[in-house]
Parts: structure tokens; sequence; C-alpha cells
């Protein structure tokens, strides 16, 4: 999700850039962006491999392409912050820019990198062991952040996604991946405080309102949620 739509211009201008200014830039699936007050863009790669319409290979091969990537409109140059990340998705800067987090979906985990400070330049795991792979993330007006999460795994037998058989179907037949890894069976967000721990959360096990929810973002006491499987957003009052 874009911060503002009249800042969407940023990413054209980085696409008009020569393909080889970042490595392995030649294939990317980039995912989400945030600006910061100095006119920076921090975005994330989600896989530098395989791109939006086969996402799912990715997952299955068990490896990390994601990148975490920082545009310098000044420079008018583009670097990699963090490489080989599981699947890079959502990126948020914290309330005072001092730190940003960005969501691994296949890790179940969002790491934090400081951008000031004594440990500037310097990773950590912000939450680790979520109840579902993170995808968007979003600043809360207290300086908490909003987590969509996406149940990737879900209760059927492991041995579909793990074993090489299930892997060979799946890069042949692309369609069935989406009915292993079971993306669309429930709706989850969590509230994530700066300390790193779920503050509260919603849920929709049965998915009977909407399905396959990737972002959250609070607004005047309201959640408002989006879903690519939905034409609505849905809005539950917090208050």
């Amino acid at each position: 999700m874009l911060p503002r739509c009249d800042r969407c211009y940023h990413i054209w201008e980085y696409r008009m850039l020569p393909r080889d200014v970042v490595k392995g830039a030649a294939s990317m699936f980039t995912d989400a962006v945030i600006e910061a007050s100095d006119g920076t863009l921090y975005f994330s790669v989600a896989s530098t491999k395989f791109g939006l319409h086969n996402w799912e290979l990715d997952l299955l091969e068990e490896k990390p392409h994601g990148q975490l990537l920082k545009y310098d409109p000044t420079l008018n140059v583009t670097s990699i912050v963090l490489d080989h990340l599981g699947f890079a998705n959502g990126v948020a800067l914290s309330a005072n820019q001092d730190y940003l987090i960005v969501c691994e979906s296949w890790k179940y985990r969002c790491l934090k990198y400081w951008l000031e400070g004594d440990y500037k330049g310097q990773t950590e795991i912000f939450i680790d062991n979520l109840p579902g792979g993170p995808d968007n993330i979003n600043l809360a007006p207290d300086g908490s952040f909003w987590i969509a999460l996406l149940e990737l795994l879900p209760s059927k037998p492991r041995y579909l996604y793990t074993s090489r058989l299930s892997k060979y179907l799946i890069g042949a037949y692309p369609k069935l991946g989406k009915w292993v890894i079971g993306v669309e069976k429930k709706a989850m967000v969590v509230n994530v405080g700066s300390d790193g721990k779920i503050i509260r959360g919603f849920d929709d096990p049965t998915a009977k309102v909407m399905a396959f929810v990737t972002s959250a973002l609070e607004f005047e006491g309201h959640l408002y949620v989006g879903s690519l499987h939905n034409d609505f957003l849905g809005k539950l009052p917090l208050i």
C-alpha cells in the first residue's frame, strides 16, 4: 500500500532506472513501499526470481529471494538494504522513523532494521512465530503496528507440501499451489506494539465476510482491511 496516491510517481521514477542498477532487479516482484520524511523510499521485493502470477513457486523452492531496497531521490540511486529475505512483503516506518519493519511472509516473522541511533545499520527480529505469514504492515496512530496475516500452511497433510512429488506437480500446474498452500482459508490481523509484542488481534476463521486479507490500516477509530479476493473494503470499529 502506498502512503499516499500523490507519491506514486516515485515508483515510476524507479522503474525508469536501468535494470542493472540493482543486482537481481531484472526479475523483480516489487511489493510494498513507504516514504520517509526526507523523501527516501524503502520498498520490498518479494522475490527476485518469481513473479506475481507464480509466487507459490517461491514458497515451494524454500530459498530466500526477497530484498529490502532503498531509493535515494537526491542521488537517483537504488541500493540493497537487506538481501536473502523470505518473501519480503510489507514495510513500515516507526513513529520516530528511527527504524523500519519489513515482513518475511515465508518465515512467519518481521525484522527490525535500525535507521538511527546506536544500532544504526543493524537488523534484529521484531516479532517471530506469528500465527500466519505477515503480509502488509501499517503504523497505527499510537505507534504500534497493524499486520495482516495469511494462513500459508493449512490443516492438510503436510507431506503435500514437503514431498518432491507435490513440488513437481505444483511446478507443472501452478493452480494447484493455491489449493495446497491454502491462503484463502481465513482472515486475520494482529496489532503489535513497538516492543514486538502482540496487543490484540481479530480473525474470521470461516472467512464468511472476507478471505485472504492482505492489509489493515487504522484511521479515526476504525480498522480498514483490504483483500485481493474481494471488491470492497472491510471496516471494523476499534472503540
